[in-house]
């Protein structure tokens, strides 16, 4: 095989035979067969990923109740490096045997699994499938895992790490279908395929060959991967993309942040590693104007709470209206969010971080949604202002933090793919939180992130409405743009600030 020197490569071909027999039963057909994987492949010896163990998992052992019968072994599994073997055999239709094939990287090369074929054969009368997890089902619960589906199909495009000393579990499931009569086809090939390479880091940054200053440091700008990015939207502003770049920052009462980006006037805006919990965005039934006069026009009902972070008269040039589409009027209070983080919040700040923080201006307009054009999305945060300490992210900071601006590039694009983009974006470790901005068109409906998805809240679900607590709070703050730090922003050697 080419290049052998540079990139290790080995393929675990699991295969077999499934062979039917007719014993004729009472009302419906009652069927014996026969499954057998094997396979065989060379492996270097710089390389050593191979099949560790096979194990038998019957649906009576899964709590699958009484409409799934078990399946036999017609002999014990069996296993080599490179292949598993195993003869399985059905008594009843609707029968179902699954096989754990526990793959080990036992070098000290990090591998790359690649699913290839997986093919069921042409016998109709017999299904199977195929799970690939980081854990073994029946020790732990697995964290990952990729299920390829029933029949066949062409998985080659999906593929996931086997790093040194990691293992992978493989579920091969075959079953016989409920049926009543005996197929004429008595015989069928399963066949899955699965490919190891050597693992390249996708997220691995690759260098601009530009540089800027991080806190007085020298830091390399990224074109691809985990790294600083030159902010094409914003000139003189730089940003952090990618899965888990080097924007760790840690104080010296011990609690960790995450830099969001060097603005363009030095200053640093940053994010809390951990959430301070749950809270509403906004109260339940405080701006009803009917009631208690507290709301101003803009959101004159405030059953389901508001969608504006700011008083219009705290906004930036006071004006006499918010205006969000086709919703415009005055905001009388603040967010109840807003005042629980500048006051409560901020007060209680540990000086150790608070010496650092600076006042500083928050975009705060409407966002339109499923919006496909970032800069016009900018454009809209931009067009409403507030000055403050404590803030959140907006919606185009979640969506530029993502290395993968091809298919992640747009609030659209992100929501389209959210799969993909949320494992080449750091922010969306942060699980569900609220974020800053506020829908366009409407005065009941700010966003959130759940899932890796940008969603809104909605004034028709008072499960989902702005007083609702059950989105986490990151805050947000800006750094002053004289601060000098140490450390390489790492997650095991974080900037630290030195005065």
């Amino acid at each position: 095989m080419r290049n052998l020197s540079r990139r290790q490569r080995n393929n675990l071909i699991i295969g077999g035979l499934c062979a039917v027999v007719v014993l004729m039963g009472i009302g419906y057909a009652a069927f014996s067969s026969q499954l057998r994987i094997s396979g065989t492949s060379s492996i270097s010896s710089s390389w050593n990923i191979q099949i560790t163990n096979i194990e038998t998992i019957l649906p009576s052992e899964m709590g699958m109740g009484d409409d799934v019968n078990d399946g036999y072994n017609i002999s014990d599994p069996t296993h080599t490096p490179t292949s598993a073997t195993f003869n399985a055999g059905f008594e009843l239709p609707n029968s179902e045997i699954d096989y754990i094939v526990e793959i080990s990287n036992l070098g000290s090369i990090d591998g790359n699994v690649t699913i290839g074929n997986l093919s069921c054969g042409d016998n109709d009368a017999i299904y199977c499938y195929a799970q690939a997890m980081d854990k073994n089902p029946m020790e732990d619960m697995p964290t990952n895992g990729i299920e390829f589906d029933y029949g066949n199909g062409d998985y080659s495009s999906v593929d996931f790490p086997l790093k040194s000393g990691e293992k992978h579990y493989i579920i091969v499931g075959v079953f016989l279908d409920d049926i009543t009569e005996m197929p004429s086809d008595k015989d069928t090939n399963v066949t899955l395929d699965l490919t190891y390479e050597q693992y390249v880091d996708p997220n691995a940054p690759v260098f601009s060959g530009e540089t800027t200053t991080i806190g007085g440091q020298e830091v390399n700008l990224a074109s691809s991967g985990n790294g600083l990015y030159s902010d094409e939207y914003e000139s003189g502003r730089y940003v952090y993309k990618g899965k888990n770049p080097d924007n760790y920052i840690k104080f010296d009462n011990g609690e960790i942040w995450r830099i969001i980006a060097k603005e363009s006037d030095g200053t640093y805006k940053i994010v809390r590693n951990e959430s301070i919990g749950n809270r509403p965005f906004d109260g339940y039934n405080l701006r009803d104007i009917d009631s208690n006069g507290a709301g101003g026009t803009y959101c004159a009902n405030g059953y389901y709470g508001c969608n504006a972070w700011s008083s219009t008269v705290n906004m930036v040039g006071s004006p006499t209206k918010f205006t969000n589409g086709s919703y415009s009027g005055t905001v009388d209070k603040d967010s109840e969010l807003l005042t629980y983080l500048n006051e409560e919040y901020y007060n209680g700040l540990d000086n150790n971080i608070k010496q650092f923080v600076v006042s500083h201006t928050w975009n705060i307009g409407g966002v339109v949604s499923d919006n496909e054009d970032l800069a016009t999305q900018i454009e809209g945060e931009k067009t409403f202002q507030w000055n403050g300490h404590v803030g959140l992210i907006s919606h185009s900071e979640y969506v530029k933090s993502n290395s993968n601006m091809e298919n992640c590039g747009t609030a659209k694009a992100h929501y389209d793919n959210s799969v993909i983009c949320s494992s080449t974006n750091w922010m969306n470790k942060f699980s569900s939180f609220w974020i800053i901005s506020p829908l366009y068109n409407n005065a009941h409906m700010v966003y959130y992130v759940k899932y890796g998805r940008m969603n809104f809240q909605s004034a028709s679900n008072k499960w989902s409405a702005p007083y609702n607590g059950d989105q986490g709070i990151f805050p947000v703050l800006y750094l002053s743009s004289d601060i000098t730090l140490i450390g390489d922003g790492s997650e095991s050697n974080p900037y630290t600030l030195t005065n």
